[in-house]
C-alpha cells in the first residue's frame, strides 16, 4: 500500500496483485497527471486487485456476475468546502495483464490506461451515453499522457471485428464536475 500525507499526493493506492515493473510511485504521479489533465477535483483512490475481487464487486454494484477491468465510484467528498475525493478506482490486475499481451505493450502501460480510463468516468464521462465525448476526450489524453490505444477506441475497432471479445468497461455511476 502506498499513502502519503502531503498535499500533492494525488491518490491513496492499495496493491493486493502486484505487477512486475509497475512503480507506485510513477503511478501515482501518472494518476496526479490525468487527475490535472481533466480537471477533476479531489484525490483518487485505486485498487489494484485480482480477478476475484473484481468480480464480487462488479457482481455487487453492476449485478453482472464476471470479473471485469475497471470499476469507477465517484464520489462528493469535501473537507473544508473542498473537494477532498472524486473517487475511488478499482483494476483487475488479471486481466490488465490479459490485455497488456493481446495488445503488445507492458502490464504497468495496460494499467494506466485503465486508470486514465476510471478517471475519465470519475469526471462524469460516460461512454455509453455521451455521443462519442469519453471517446474522443481519452483518445485526446492517452496522446498527451504518452499512452497505446484507449478503451473506447479498443471497444469501437472490436465492435467492428466480430470476432474479437468485448471487454466491459462500464462504471457504476456518473457524474460530472464543474
Amino acid at each position: 500500500m502506498f499513502y502519503g500525507k502531503d498535499e500533492k499526493i494525488s491518490a491513496l493506492i492499495i496493491v493486493k496483485k502486484k505487477i512486475l515493473g509497475l512503480s507506485l510511485v510513477s503511478l501515482e504521479r501518472f494518476i496526479l497527471r490525468a487527475r490535472k489533465a481533466t480537471r477533476l477535483l479531489g484525490k483518487v483512490n485505486l485498487l489494484l486487485t485480482g480477478n476475484a475481487e473484481m468480480r464480487a464487486l462488479n457482481r455487487q454494484f453492476r449485478r453482472k456476475d464476471k470479473p471485469t477491468d475497471v470499476l469507477s465510484f465517484p464520489t462528493d467528498f469535501k473537507r473544508d468546502g473542498r473537494h477532498a475525493i472524486a473517487g475511488e478506482i478499482a483494476i483487475s490486475a488479471d486481466i490488465a495483464c490479459e490485455n497488456a499481451g493481446r495488445f503488445g505493450h507492458s502490464t504497468a502501460i495496460e494499467v494506466k490506461i485503465l486508470a486514465l480510463h476510471g478517471i475519465l468516468h470519475l469526471a462524469g464521462f460516460d461512454h455509453e451515453s455521451d455521443n462519442g465525448q469519453m471517446a474522443r476526450k481519452e483518445s485526446a489524453l492517452r496522446r498527451r499522457l504518452g499512452l497505446p490505444s484507449s478503451l473506447t477506441e479498443r471497444g469501437a475497432s472490436k465492435r467492428q471485428q466480430p470476432a474479437a471479445p468485448k471487454p466491459s468497461f462500464r462504471s457504476p455511476g456518473r457524474r460530472r464536475t464543474a
